[in-house]
């Protein structure tokens, strides 16, 4: 048999030489072709997906470098802008405080605002430590704040002046008319006790006028946005709005050369 296999190779082998074969080798290699080149798309199909495999852990750490980075940039974004914030609100303070030269300010910043219905206050972040006495007046270069009214060693209470318990002496800018400012439970603020005979206009700008003693004059405190004149009243009254937004306030201003005048020691007493 091992005889006979050898004889029938040889044959086979001397037929495929010769070229009798071509035709069945021809017809017997194309399944096997068809199956060579499955097996080849196969493997180049793994190839490429372990590739893709290999991209695709590359590139999760490129995209978490590349997060981290933006997330530093952010953050140094947003300091950049706070820093410019605060540089422009110095700058607007600064050019506030420049022309009154007789005046000493030192500026806070607001770390609690309270503005409910029964008292508007905020707190800052300078007190008996840094000179802050009560009854020293606050404001912007957008015009008064209030006045403080509780010290800490390190902070301090400062009452706003839409408080209902607030009230500022003022004057109308234009006329020079007086009344005061008195803080309302809405927040807004209202001109009271100016005489029939003065002429109150829309836009007129409201100032202290210094009178009692509790300000400095010439502080803007807002603008009248409406008046009211009722029959038989003895006084007219206006709807002022502060220019001020103090939900959103940050830095302040407490003039701190300003002394508040006592002049209960000049009212009259039982025995005069």
């Amino acid at each position: 048999m091992l005889l006979l296999m050898l004889g029938l190779c040889a044959g086979l082998i001397a037929l495929s030489v010769a070229g009798v074969l071509s035709p069945a080798e021809s017809l017997a290699a194309a399944p096997l072709n068809g199956l060579s080149g499955l097996f080849n798309r196969l493997s180049l199909s793994l190839n490429a997906a372990f590739e893709e495999l290999n991209n695709l852990g590359r590139l999760r750490e490129r995209i978490a470098a590349l997060e981290e980075q933006l997330a530093r940039r952010q953050i140094e974004s947003i300091e950049l802008r706070e820093a410019a914030s605060d540089y422009t609100r110095l700058k607007s303070l600064l050019a506030y405080t420049s022309p009154l030269e007789d005046q000493e300010f030192l500026p806070a910043d607001v770390i609690a605002v309270e503005q409910t219905g029964i008292t508007r206050s905020i707190i800052i972040n300078r007190g008996s430590r840094d000179g802050i006495g009560v009854g020293m007046p606050v404001a912007t270069e957008l015009g008064l704040v209030g006045r403080i009214i509780r010290v800490s060693a390190n902070a301090a209470q400062v009452q706003l002046i839409n408080d209902e318990n607030s009230a500022v002496s003022s004057r109308l800018q234009a006329t020079r008319a007086h009344g005061s400012i008195i803080g309302q439970a809405s927040g807004v603020l209202r001109l009271t006790m100016v005489d029939l005979d003065e002429t109150i206009e829309q836009g007129d700008l409201v100032i202290t006028s210094g009178l009692g003693g509790n300000f400095p004059p010439d502080v803007v405190v807002g603008q009248v946005t409406s008046v009211r004149q009722f029959e038989f009243e003895l006084f007219q009254e206006a709807e002022v709005r502060s220019l001020i937004d103090f939900d959103i306030l940050e830095l302040v201003l407490v003039i701190t050369s300003f002394e508040p005048i006592d002049l209960t020691v000049f009212e009259p007493t039982d025995e005069t």
